[in-house]
């Protein structure tokens, strides 16, 4: 997030483009990301545990009917899985893979404390009995399903290399399970990811990825591949993944919304980044699909895809020309009338960062009807989407031209944009304050600007700038100074002829009995 004073330093400079730094203007911001993986925890898990193969009874009268698992005692587990007999082994390994199973409160603990992890690694390498290695795998993947320090109990362990190993088993169920063990402990965060990668699975997956590859199969490598593309502190290394791109570019055309949204989240994780990153996942050609799943009907996958949109349009102007041209600022636009919030929040999030492109950028986002929309939020929104508006809002006010800015003026933007000065939140409040200098000082080079300042205290601007001149904040007490003393310290002086009359509780600008002489053009 910019700093109070990096958000837009000097009004003056900010005008038409001038001076603006785009890397403050189209924001890569890390408060939106994380509110956005908070709200949708559910939709993409970084660690999935096996539920056990048995149901329990929903009732004493299915007793009969359904046959319970036996508990073994830890110790006789362990013996087990000590012996040398290889159908004490099975036996003992299939046993602690189904306590680890069972839906609520495994003991993942005890059976680290009892030491079944070296041995379910040790496990992994018996290709001569695929069985036994499918059940350590199992136990695995459920002990690597916990904290970090219990993944971390599998990783010193040994478990990574011999995990990869097994991608290529010829039994499709180990080779599954060892998927399903390393996306785990992918998912427990930056060096475990890279330890994945370092031991090769970005290319072992890969070739797992085929046309005959089951559905259920599929959505587990893929969930993997996303959380080896996740995390930014520090990123994975792109030179290693960015070899999925071309299979990722392939599944998502995919006809499962799961292989979907993980295939948008995979997408979405690595275009949040440099512009060379951006530019990789643009070369692909995945712009015009993610533009697409724009439309999709299901949230799951939505979401991931809008993000994926958004972090594009934060590279350079070719980038953002490229979901422009592929139609993103129609479904932007019904996006921001989305009923779930964060969708409406992230659609806001990506329209600021498209009018903090250039002037023919911006002029699109007027032709797709986008300035509507966007008041809308900034009108009955909540304060998280409105904030993504204002942001919006003052993005337009830095780089559109005359005739632009007196477009969003028309279009009623003053009295929600003035509305948000009351924020408690100071940050929302500087914007604002930038983006009604920005208007006010295009206003003065058109020569309209007693008329435009009117129409801000007509709304009750005036009235919240001077309430800010009480303001805790050094920044905002000294924009809103700076807005009174340049544009309002004659205010009672005006003539009342400037006043735009109102049509229908609207400003009138064609009220010809106003217009100033030598004609109105504000």
């Amino acid at each position: 997030m910019p700093t109070q004073e990096d958000v837009v330093p000097n009004r003056l400079t900010a005008f038409k483009n001038k001076g603006k730094n785009l890397e403050e203007m189209r924001r890569r911001r890390s408060e939106v990301r994380v509110e956005l993986r908070k709200a949708h925890k559910d939709d993409q898990l970084l660690k999935r545990r096996n539920i056990a193969d048995f149901e329990e009874p929903s009732s004493p009268l299915q007793d009969n009917n359904i046959q319970m698992p036996q508990t073994i005692p830890v110790d006789e587990i362990i013996a087990g899985m000590s012996s040398s007999d290889p159908d004490a082994q099975f036996q003992a390994t299939q046993a602690a893979r189904k306590t680890l199973s069972r839906e609520r409160n495994p003991p993942i603990d005890v059976m680290i404390e009892c030491g079944i992890v070296p041995r379910c690694v040790e496990f992994l390498s018996y290709h001569h009995n695929p069985s036994l290695q499918f059940e350590a795998s199992w136990a695995l993947t459920n002990i690597a399903s916990g904290n970090s320090e219990q993944t971390y109990a599998v990783i010193k362990s040994g478990a990574v290399p011999k995990l990869v190993a097994l991608l290529s088993s010829p039994s499709a169920h180990v080779a599954e399970q060892a998927v399903w063990a390393l996306g785990n402990i992918a998912g427990d965060g930056p060096v475990a990811r890279d330890l994945v990668i370092n031991n090769g699975a970005v290319p072992a997956l890969l070739e797992l990825i085929r046309p005959e590859t089951a559905v259920t199969f599929l959505r587990n490598i893929v969930w993997t591949l996303s959380n080896l593309c996740r995390n930014k502190n520090p990123p994975p290394p792109f030179e290693s993944i960015k070899m999925c791109l071309p299979a990722l570019n392939k599944l998502l055309n995919y006809g499962d919304s799961d292989v979907l949204a993980d295939t948008c989240w995979a997408l979405s994780y690595l275009t949040d980044g440099t512009n060379d990153k951006i530019q990789a996942v643009v070369d692909i050609g995945v712009v015009p699909r993610l533009v697409e799943l724009l439309s999709f009907n299901e949230v799951s996958v939505l979401t991931p895809a809008l993000r994926a949109v958004g972090n594009i349009v934060t590279g350079n102007d070719t980038q953002t020309d490229a979901v422009i041209n592929a139609g993103g600022l129609k479904y932007l636009g019904q996006l921001l009338d989305h009923p779930r919030l964060n969708i409406m929040k992230e659609a806001a999030w990506t329209v600021s960062n498209i009018t903090a492109g250039n002037v023919d950028q911006i002029q699109e986002v007027v032709k797709a009807g986008l300035v509507e929309p966007l008041i809308a939020v900034l009108t009955k929104g909540d304060f998280k989407s409105q904030k993504e508006a204002a942001w919006a809002v003052t993005n337009f006010t830095s780089g559109g031209s005359a005739d632009q800015i007196v477009h969003l003026v028309r279009c009623g933007v003053l009295k929600p944009f003035c509305d948000l000065l009351d924020s408690k939140d100071w940050k929302t409040v500087s914007v604002v304050l930038d983006g009604l200098g920005n208007i006010l000082q295009t206003a003065e080079k058109m020569g309209e600007v007693e008329r435009v300042a009117i129409m801000i205290e007509e709304c009750g601007g005036l009235d919240k700038l001077e309430s800010l001149q009480q303001h805790e904040t050094e920044q905002i007490y000294q924009k809103s100074l700076q807005l009174i003393e340049t544009y309002f310290s004659d205010a009672d002086a005006e003539d009342s002829n400037l006043v735009p009359s109102e049509v229908d509780g609207q400003l009138d600008f064609n009220n010809s009995d106003k217009v100033p002489e030598g004609g109105f053009s504000f």
